[in-house]
């Protein structure tokens, strides 16, 4: 069971804690905030894309795979009817064959975090050899 405590003392930085870890969170100063941390929804994106690395990370050191440098970009966007959408660009730095890079693309849509998310939006995914 995972736990985050957080708590603003005023303005919109907000401190996050969760274990022994703390960071920032905020809105960019065109929003009203001073920019101190990422804002909630990059947050989100962070999560997202380091669930996914970890995840295949994990999953090539099973395999034995030599997966190299792992890159997960994620982009979150709303449509003008309000269609939220996530695109992940995974990039594999080591040289895979097509049935590799299938399988962790497979992965990837396993991923818990991916799962979660899914159930309300969509999220469209590549994986890429770099």
């Amino acid at each position: 069971m995972a736990t985050v405590h957080l708590y603003c003392d005023s303005g919109y930085q907000q401190i996050v804690r969760t274990r022994h870890h703390e960071l920032k969170a905020d809105e960019p100063v065109a929003q009203g905030g001073t920019d101190t941390g990422p804002a909630p929804y990059e947050l989100l994106l962070a999560s997202l894309a380091a669930c996914t690395a970890l995840t295949l990370r994990m999953y090539g050191d099973r395999k034995k795979w030599e997966l190299g440098r792992i890159e997960v970009d994620v982009k979150f966007s709303r449509d003008a009817d309000g269609t939220e959408n996530m695109t992940r660009t995974v990039r594999i730095g080591a040289a895979i064959d097509e049935e590799k890079r299938q399988r962790l693309a497979d992965i990837c849509e396993k991923t818990p975090v991916t799962k979660t998310l899914m159930r309300s939006l969509a999220i469209s995914t590549s994986v890429q050899i770099a």
